[in-house]
């Protein structure tokens, strides 16, 4: 039977879900009811399950002492007496934030099940080649940074941020080859910080913001969706890679979930759901793999990519991996895979101009062919669009 308690802690959808349990007696009925699949009932209770656990609910497991919504039951001990029955707990709760990011996690998950889903569109009309895949890469765009031209040389706002990303996408896509297929590669620390604080998530450093965290959110969401729809107004099929950073490792999350809901019904775009920072495209006998750059150095990256995805190095003779975080280009080639990292677009701030850090603004479409591996390269600067 199920427990009516477990709605403090679900999403309105999963409330109805609840219900319909409640009223039809199991979630296969309630699945018919509602004219929905068996597996998005059990998966939506078991995200509300989730929620309830993280807050110290959990009557299963004899939690029923349910901590306040601003904490996370960090740990509980009950005490039972000679016949097993409870006569004493203890719930100690805490933000701790691997549990703070589970729970962030499953509220994504949640709220995506409710996001308005796009319509599929037509595909280009134009004549594409189907064995070539273009890359477009986006990477340490620092969305909602602010830089100062007399302190790194350009000025970056959010707006800035906003028509410098959109145009130099379209660039790229607009002057390389006509490929049927692309990878849209959203390669970490797209949003400068991550949460309401203007601070990095792992370290507490404050940043140079410019505007609130809303603000920047909905400046994101609004670039992505420009360069995702206009990728597949020129390509057969996007492959949508939104990467963890480390600016941005909680937003990277909700981003995956949102646009992956967004763009449910949209047979021709694939989102990379990855819950690791590792992430693998196969393009026939090519190989294209990706990481920010915050957590493994380039050198480390084959024999990481070798030993988690086996089948795909296996089964493929080029390989290219790709990253970033370093915002600047550096290309070498290892045994078994060329590492190649990117540029960002994005202008100094006051810890890199301080710092002395200097590096080329420029973005690099780069197009492969199923079997020969690189085949072309086309590179934009801001300066090409004033």
């Amino acid at each position: 039977m199920i427990d009516v308690e477990l709605k403090k802690w679900a999403t309105p959808r999963q409330a109805e879900y609840i219900d319909a349990v409640i009223k039809h007696g199991s979630n296969n009925k309630a699945a018919k009811a509602m004219g929905i699949s068996r597996r998005t009932i059990d998966k939506g209770m078991d995200r509300v399950r989730t929620m309830a656990a993280i807050h110290g609910y959990s009557p299963a497991h004899d939690m029923t002492r349910a901590v306040p919504d601003t904490h996370i039951a960090k740990g509980v001990s009950t005490y039972y007496n000679k016949d097993g029955k409870v006569t004493g707990q203890w719930v100690k709760s805490s933000l701790d934030d691997e549990k703070l990011q589970a729970a962030k996690r499953a509220a994504m998950e949640a709220l995506a099940e409710e996001l308005p889903r796009v319509r599929p569109v037509a595909g280009p009309k134009r004549t594409l080649v189907a064995d070539l895949c273009n890359l477009y890469t986006l990477t340490d765009s620092h969305v909602g940074m602010l830089a100062w031209h007399k302190e790194g040389g350009d000025d970056w706002d959010m707006k800035i941020a906003e028509r410098t990303l959109t145009e130099c996408f379209e660039h790229m896509v607009m002057h390389s080859p006509p490929a049927a297929s692309c990878v849209v590669n959203q390669l970490g620390d797209f949003l400068h910080w991550d949460g309401i604080a203007p601070v990095t998530p792992t370290s507490g450093h404050i940043v140079d913001a410019d505007g609130r965290f809303s603000k920047m959110v909905a400046v994101a969401i609004r670039i992505l969706r420009r360069v995702v729809d206009f990728a597949l107004s020129r390509h057969e099929h996007v492959i949508v890679l939104l990467a963890e950073g480390n600016h941005d490792m909680a937003s990277s999350v909700w981003l995956r979930h949102m646009f992956k809901a967004i763009y449910e019904n949209e047979p021709r775009i694939t989102v990379i759901d990855s819950e690791l920072p590792y992430y693998t495209y196969q393009h026939g006998e090519t190989m294209l793999a990706f990481h920010h750059g915050h957590l493994r150095k380039n050198d480390q990256l084959p024999l990481l990519f070798a030993a988690q995805f086996p089948k795909i190095w296996g089964g493929t003779r080029k390989r290219y991996a790709h990253t970033g975080h370093r915002h600047h280009v550096e290309e070498r080639e290892h045994s078994g895979m060329i590492v190649h990292q990117h540029a960002t677009l994005a202008a100094r701030d006051a810890y890199a101009a301080r710092g002395g850090w200097l590096a080329e603004r420029q973005v690099t479409a780069m197009t492969y062919h199923s079997k020969f591996g690189e085949v072309a390269r086309t590179t934009v600067t801001p300066e090409m669009m004033a």
